[in-house]
């Protein structure tokens, strides 16, 4: 059996689930490497990655490099002498990187590859209205998320789950995974497969502003997809706005109605406690929401303090 020293590379909540699970059962990881600190906010105050904080509070070694080919880096992640690298949610590695060590580095990716390749994959399959989704482990090559499969694991997608649950699913289920990878490396059993191109797979895009923005002409269900394909992070958002002001909101959590009516797309509805968006076929009920400058909130928490005119509407 091969003794593994490990490096591990990571930046967000997603990846710290697979470290923890290394860790607890007693890994060596000899070394962690994440994004360099990056002001953040209105105050630009320098905020640490989830990884570092890890890593911090674990004591383990951490290297946080700008460049991946500076020289520097390079020397001292040979220093640390890794036979294997496992990369979780960090960033495109340049082959003098991934090629290092002798065990070959691999991803975990939260998606069934060759589908959703990309930066957000968890979001892209809730928006996109898939039923099932799962985690991959691959080992890299010179391009994004196409190496050799290891192993996948599949799960079905909740009809109302939104991508805060199903990341921490997915979470645990791909700290799963990364163990049986290692088992295999260990035990010098891997068996690979190689990718195939699937003219139906879907892409991950980065998500921008733009992706974000809710279009009220779209049926409910696919604005419904958005909404909970993008809560807590980042949040689908549009305009509220009548002839006076204009507001741009934050739309956390939603259910559809199904009904014929006579509103035009984009009316908002309001009673004491409940906000409507009239859609083409039904309504969006927004349940929890965010204004400029204030705290989300529950609709009926919101229309305590403010009412809309029955001009304004959502685009």
């Amino acid at each position: 059996m091969e003794k593994l020293r490990i490096v591990f590379m990571g930046t967000p909540e997603f990846a710290v689930g697979i470290l923890d699970t290394l860790i607890k059962q007693n890994y060596n990881v000899v070394g962690v490497i994440t994004a360099a600190d990056k002001p953040s906010g209105r105050g630009q105050k320098i905020k640490y990655s989830a990884v570092k904080e890890y890593a911090l509070e674990n004591s383990l070694k951490l290297l946080q490099p700008t460049h991946l080919k500076e020289e520097n880096f390079l020397q001292e992640l040979q220093a640390l002498d890794a036979n294997l690298q496992i990369v979780v949610a960090f960033r495109m590695l340049p082959e003098v990187v991934w090629k290092m060590p002798k065990l070959g580095t691999f991803n975990l990716h939260a998606s069934l590859l060759p589908n959703y390749r990309g930066a957000a994959p968890i979001n892209w399959a809730i928006i996109n209205g898939d039923t099932k989704t799962g985690v991959t482990t691959f080992f890299i090559d010179d391009k994004i998320d196409t190496g050799a499969i290891i192993l996948s694991s599949d799960t079905d997608i909740g009809a109302d789950e939104n991508v805060g649950q199903l990341h921490d699913r997915l979470m645990v289920l791909g700290s799963g995974l990364v163990l049986e990878t290692l088992s295999l490396i260990e035990n010098g059993n891997v068996k690979t497969n190689i990718q195939k191109d699937n003219p139906d797979s879907k892409t991950a895009y980065k998500l921008n502003k733009d992706n974000c923005k809710i279009d009220w002409t779209k049926s409910a269900v696919e604005i419904n997809n958005l909404i909970r394909g993008l809560n807590p992070y980042p949040s689908a958002w549009c305009y509220f706005g009548d002839k006076k002001e204009e507001w741009s909101v934050k739309i956390h959590d939603a259910k559809t109605v199904f009904e014929s009516h006579d509103y035009e797309v984009g009316s908002i509805i309001c009673t004491k406690k409940e906000i409507k968006v009239a859609v083409k076929n039904g309504f969006i009920q927004v349940l929890s929401l965010q204004f400029p400058g204030k705290k989300k909130m529950k609709t009926d928490e919101l229309l305590n303090g403010m009412t809309f005119s029955e001009e304004t509407k959502a685009y």
